[in-house]
């Protein structure tokens, strides 16, 4: 009997090398179902049980892809002893190569895509950005697909370069053809990610202003204070400067009033108090300075500086105007005269 099994042989290969193979891939797939009945399952439920998402997760989907990979090493390793002819030995270690890459890259892009929407999605309640990140997700995949299946080719001793070559020229010809759009996405995506105005900003590019209400994937609308939409294609957005009032702490203001040179020099000397004082009672003002600045050609000029400790315009105009009426009533009891445009003209008798 022992000597059927060592020296009767099929293909190069005795009966005992055969059930020698037989008999380690069946004990390394019944360890490995040990292992996924006994350990993966049980952590499994308390991953679950836990509430463990991540947990979770990487036990399913290594299940799903790790798992049959490791059931082809067995495989594999069940055969190496094996003598095969180098026909049926490329069959195999192309299959498997083939196994190995594709289950690979399905795990690495489930746990892309996982990544993708406990971080980003997640966080993001408007549709256009999660759609945005949906775009991404697939044209990563697509990529990383394409990827691998050159890279499979490659091993497989498949002459590549031409492939490589042609996919490289239809990329340069999809890219000029849609460079304008690609331009704004890809605009789309540094204001997302660097995030330098978000919707509900008030900014200012260039001559034109106001509230965003809505970042595209391709424009950015803005509501002016008129009421009209402004639109622009995002790529001006990221090459243009703009100002973003979102994240000004405090407003600085600066304004002058002018007085009659007829005001008598003693209340010259009170009025940069006087401002000072009007400005420090109102709640919400802090005072930086205020000066007789000058001498101009109808008025003595005083200037004023301060803040608003808030970036609300609305506020601001409101404070403002109530320094304007305090002004008006401090300068009436004491009887200062605000200046307006004079001239005086002298006549001479001949």
């Amino acid at each position: 009997m022992w000597t059927i099994l060592t020296e009767y042989k099929f293909f190069q290969n005795s009966i005992l090398d055969y059930l020698l193979a037989l008999a380690f891939f069946i004990v390394g797939s019944w360890f490995l179902r040990m292992i996924k009945k006994f350990f993966l399952t049980r952590l499994g439920r308390w991953a679950k049980r836990r509430k463990k998402e991540l947990a979770s997760f990487l036990i399913n989907s290594g299940e799903q892809n790790l798992l049959p990979l490791i059931y082809l090493g067995v495989f594999y390793l069940s055969i190496h002893r094996l003598i095969l002819t180098p026909f049926l030995n490329k069959i195999i270690n192309s299959l498997c190569l083939a196994l190995l890459v594709f289950f690979g890259v399905r795990f690495l892009l489930a746990l892309f895509n996982r990544i993708l929407d406990y971080y980003l999605l997640k966080r993001e309640t408007e549709a256009t950005k999660r759609y945005a990140f949906r775009i991404i997700s697939k044209f990563f995949t697509i990529l990383v697909w394409i990827l691998a299946f050159i890279v499979f080719l490659d091993n497989l001793g498949v002459e590549i370069s031409a492939l490589v070559a042609g996919l490289g020229i239809g990329g340069i010809a999809v890219a000029l053809a849609a460079q304008v759009l690609l331009s704004d996405l890809f605009s789309y995506f540094t204001i997302y990610f660097d995030r330098p105005f978000e919707v509900g900003d008030y900014i200012i590019v260039d001559n034109f202003s106001g509230t965003v209400e809505h970042i595209g994937l391709k424009t950015t609308r803005l509501r002016s204070l008129t009421g009209e939409e402004l639109v622009f294609p995002n790529a001006d957005l990221t090459s243009s400067r703009l100002r973003n009032y979102k994240t000004m702490k405090r407003r600085r203001i600066s304004f002058t009033i002018g007085v009659s040179y007829q005001t008598d020099a003693a209340l010259v000397k009170e009025i940069p108090q006087i401002l000072a004082d009007i400005v420090n009672s109102i709640p919400g003002t802090e005072l930086n300075r205020s000066h007789f600045s000058g001498f101009g050609e109808y008025s003595l000029r005083f200037e004023v500086v301060y803040y608003v400790l808030t970036r609300d315009y609305i506020k601001y105009m409101d404070i403002q105007q109530e320094i304007n009426l305090k002004i008006i009533e401090e300068f009436s009891k004491r009887g200062i005269q605000f200046s307006y445009p004079t001239q005086t003209l002298y006549l001479k008798n001949g």
